[in-house]
């Protein structure tokens, strides 16, 4: 099966089953032509096998094949994801840039209706409901009003699109989290594509606007998440290019102990994985305990690798697998199938397999302990027993004194309570992490109900929120009789999408806001999410923990951060007695008596059955065929044309005398590039919905607007905790202009530097980028005017949606940084590009102070492929994949 130069080459087999012939590509001569090491692949590396196979590309294969070797590789491989999955904040802009793309294509003299995603592609609108209302029987419904009044516009826009585009498809809001649904819902795990009568299978692949994507591979779904920029390139039929992988494997033993959740063994991971490093690399899990772990488990750990840095968190399919399937409503015909596909290919685990890694890490389950992360950060890991001490210590450096303060009498509820540093404001029950996970979500609520019967109570001025992950999760626990006792603790259900981690927990009660800025309170939020970056939660919480579900309705209970819930009780009942959170901790025997009750097949198919209806709002937006192109109104402030096809040409050679327009630290997340939540009064983006007749109540969110590149532009960098360290001490997105020194908004000076054709750059330290998957934190940049990042590194995904909008990345020199070359923001940047560009090459960067002096340095060019660098020279990958497709279509491309 070798072809010239070892080659490996394939043909089609027929797989029949059940009376009927389907083609597929097969693995297992493949491997053992390429020899004995190479049936050891790691499973996902063999569904990439199978992806290069199918697309014809047998030297990539020969790669894949040779990874064995030295369990490494330096080559470079094209990936076809199967499928795209994108929610509504990084949906939206995609499908304006797809209506742009059809008006190119109509300006170049083509057929607009070419311009459709070739593969599907499902947007799920889970990200624009806020917790406006939280604590009210009636918060489920006001909180929809408010979404769907606020939204209208995007929403009737993802209406066209779903009438306009073929292979699009539109969950309307209300279903859940797009990663739930994709888990319970969407994900087929075996795809089967009908072309000229013949039926083909293979493994169902995604890829998704939201990093944690991640998710489905606890089904055994091979995905990761891409910028939004990538997956439209990819649902337009571009293979995505991708170094091979490292692949870490996770050997996985023992049992968790009584007490132990999801969330507490998926926080260890996060601590471990993170110490080791496996940035862009795939980690795989392995060993005895998967035998008897759930899916739902091992997607609340593959959810949060973006948290551990990891591409993927992926678990082979296996009997537990398909069992799922089940439960979860997929056809008994379907699952006979994906068994039968997945058996003859050798991608179904059955526990003897021993497969290669390229490194081996081992965590026995039985050692895991209740944890909490945070303040800052989701690999900031404690055993439940340490927080207390570690946020003393963190209210300590924000110098708080512990002096309990009267609330106030506006809200007369909160008459007779106080408020002091370490107390808890927010307690959020949210995120696909955790309510995607039935053990979990039932444990808080017995956890609930033995509170109630004890008598305890959360403290009025704790804002409260239960976010079901899918409406399937609200009828397990109705069958369950659990959703009462949530009700009783004011976690009343208050949407169901992405709420308090995505930073849409909405405003906390006007005195307890007006005390916190007050008397500047370090005060605290804890979150069943998987983000708790700086900022993001809430604006008045610098404090944030993630923890399990039922911890953060212990946290609630006892009110306040600053206890320690191992050795202190939550509270007294009505005789006095203290409540430890151990006397209330429900035991294994009982959760799962319960869980076999109501976590039933009936619960998912009754929390499906509509889903793709939507609400009544959702179906009076309207129906009937949409134009093959979109009408623009150059009124909206929520939907605008974008410029990215407007001949705006790439980098093609060196970038001279370019100004530093913000000189930043390390952990520069995405969101402090292109925050997602409030929009500042004083910002320029509120400036200009206040020009356009906007109101403050009006002004929604970032993530709302991203239809918009006016809005967002103005957006970036205006994450309120931001820190340019050319202006010390300040937060906000503010800098300066060289060479007057004037202070201003980033975007404004930006503006300034447009219109004296001044390039730019961006100066940063380690970790630029982490934290979400968002496009605009690079096509805000690149509205900016930014040529090129500067940085010790990037994270995996921003480093791509760089290169995707034609901004360089680039790395310093290692032991280099802005801190040993004495950067102030004052210099002049000049960077070498030769006009042949290469992967990864050297180029020379030259920093002149304003004094003259000059210091150089041999910077690397973070781009990894010969795609990428075709992306810089045209500008992006859109104008790339316009001029690809315009000429299939035999359109004008003479630019």
């Amino acid at each position: 099966m070798n072809g010239a130069g070892g080659q490996i080459t394939i043909a089609w087999q027929i797989l029949e089953h059940e009376g009927q012939s389907y083609r597929y590509v097969p693995l297992q001569p493949v491997l053992a032509e390429a020899g004995e090491k190479a049936r050891r692949l790691p499973y996902a590396l063999k569904i990439v096998l199978e992806n290069v196979l199918r697309q014809g590309r047998h030297d990539a294969a020969a790669l894949v094949t040779g990874w064995v070797e030295s369990c490494h590789s330096e080559g470079e491989i094209p990936f076809c994801p199967a499928r795209i999955l994108m929610q509504d904040f990084t949906g939206v802009p995609a499908v304006v840039d797809l209506a742009a793309m059809r008006d190119g294509m109509k300006a170049l003299g083509g057929e607009p209706e070419k311009v459709n995603p070739f593969i599907p592609v499902d947007l799920v609108i889970d990200h624009s409901v806020t917790v406006d209302v939280a604590g009210q029987k009636d918060a489920l419904e006001q909180n929809v009003a408010h979404e769907f009044s606020r939204n209208r516009e995007r929403y009737s826009f993802l209406r066209w699109g779903q009438q306009a585009f073929d292979n699009f498809r539109v969950i309307p809001p209300e279903a859940g989290i797009c990663h739930q649904v994709n888990l319970e819902y969407l994900a087929p795990l075996v795809m089967r594509k009908e072309e000229d009568g013949v039926t083909t299978l293979f493994p169902d692949t995604v890829f998704g606007t939201d990093s944690h994507t991640t998710m489905i591979n606890g089904l055994g779904v091979l995905g990761w998440g891409v910028g939004g920029i990538e997956a439209e390139a990819a649902a337009l039929g571009e293979a995505i290019a991708m170094r091979l992988p490292d692949v870490v494997g996770v050997y996985l033993e023992g049992r968790p102990a009584p007490g132990v959740t999801a969330t507490d063994i998926v926080l260890t991971l996060t601590e471990q994985l993170r110490a080791e490093g496996v940035v862009g690399k795939f980690v795989e899990f392995f060993g005895p305990a998967l035998d008897h772990m759930p899916v739902a488990d091992r997607a609340t750990i593959a959810n949060m690798a973006p948290e551990y840095g990891a591409t993927c968190g992926y678990f082979p399919p296996d009997a537990l697998t398909m069992e799922y399937l089940a439960l979860t409503g997929r056809s008994a015909e379907h699952i006979r199938l994906v068994e039968a596909y997945l058996c003859t290919q050798g991608l179904f685990r059955k526990g003897e397999e021993e497969p290669l890694f390229t490194t081996v890490l081992r965590l026995d389950l039985a050692s895991v302990k209740p944890s909490v992360a945070g303040p800052k950060t989701p690999s900031q890991r404690h055993d439940l027993s340490a927080v207390a001490r570690t946020s003393r210590a963190a209210l300590a450096a924000d110098k708080q004194d512990g002096a309990r303060l009267p609330i106030g009498t506006e809200d007369a509820a909160l008459a007779e309570e106080t408020l002091g540093a370490g107390d808890v404001v927010l307690a959020a029950i949210t995120s696909c992490t955790n309510t995607s996970n039935p053990a979990a979500m039932l444990t808080a609520g017995l956890l609930a109900r033995k509170a109630r019967q004890r008598g305890l109570k959360v403290a009025r001025r704790i804002k409260t929120s239960l976010a079901p992950g899918s409406q399937a999760v609200t009828r397990y626990l109705e069958r369950a009789g659990l959703l009462e006792d949530f009700s009783a603790l004011g976690f009343e259900i208050v949407g169901y999408g992405c709420t308090t981690c995505i930073g849409n927990s909405g405003p906390l009660q006007v005195d307890i806001a007006r005390m916190i800025t007050e008397h500047d309170l370090t005060v605290a939020a804890v979150l069943s999410g998987n983000r708790n970056f700086e900022g993001r939660v809430s604006p008045y919480t610098k404090l944030n923990y993630i923890t399990s579900p039922p911890l953060v309705m212990a946290y609630a209970l006892a009110g306040t951060v600053t206890r320690d819930l191992t050795t202190e009780p939550l509270g007294h009942d009505e005789a006095g007695q203290p409540v430890m959170l151990a006397d209330i901790w429900p035991d294994g025997t009982e959760l799962a008596q319960l869980m076999a009750k109501s976590v039933v097949a009936e619960a998912f198919a009754s929390g499906y059955a509509t889903v793709e209806q939507g609400p009544a709002q959702w179906q009076t937006l309207g129906d009937g065929k949409a134009n093959a192109t979109f009408a623009w109104d150059e009124t909206s402030t929520y939907i605008h044309s974008p410029p990215w096809l407007r001949g705006d040409a790439g980098v093609t050679g060196p970038i001279c005398n370019a100004r530093i327009l913000a000189l930043f630290g390390d952990n520069i997340t995405t969101d402090h590039i292109s925050p997602a939540g409030t929009i500042a009064a004083s910002s320029p983006a509120a400036r200009y919905l206040k020009e356009h007749g906007v109101t403050p109540a009006q002004f929604n969110s970032y993530g709302s607007r991203r239809g918009n590149d006016l809005v967002m532009a103005r957006g970036t960098f205006a994450n309120i905790r931001i820190r340019n360290e050319m202006i010390p001490g300040s937060e906000g997105g503010i800098t300066r202009h060289w060479p007057d020194g004037e202070e201003g908004a980033i975007f404004d000076v930006a503006t300034r530097y447009q219109q004296e054709q001044v390039p730019l750059v961006v100066i940063a330290g380690r970790n630029y980028g982490m934290g979400s998957s968002r496009d605009w934190a690079a096509k805000g940049p690149r509205l900016l005017g930014v040529k090129a990042v500067i940085a010790e590194d990037f994270e995996r995904i921003h480093r791509a949606n760089l290169a995707g909008m034609g901004i360089l990345p680039i790395t310093f020199p290692k032991g280099v940084t802005r801190q040993s070359l004495g950067l102030t923001g004052q210099e002049q940047v000049s960077i070498d590009l030769p006009a042949e560009l290469e992967p990864r090459q050297l180029v020379r960067v030259c920093f002149t102070a304003p004094d003259g002096a000059e210091q150089v340095i041999q910077a690397t060019l973070q781009l990894e492929t010969e795609v990428e660098l075709a992306y810089i020279a045209q500008g992006g990958i859109l104008p790339y994949v316009l001029r690809r497709i315009t000429v299939a279509d035999g359109a004008n491309v003479q630019h």
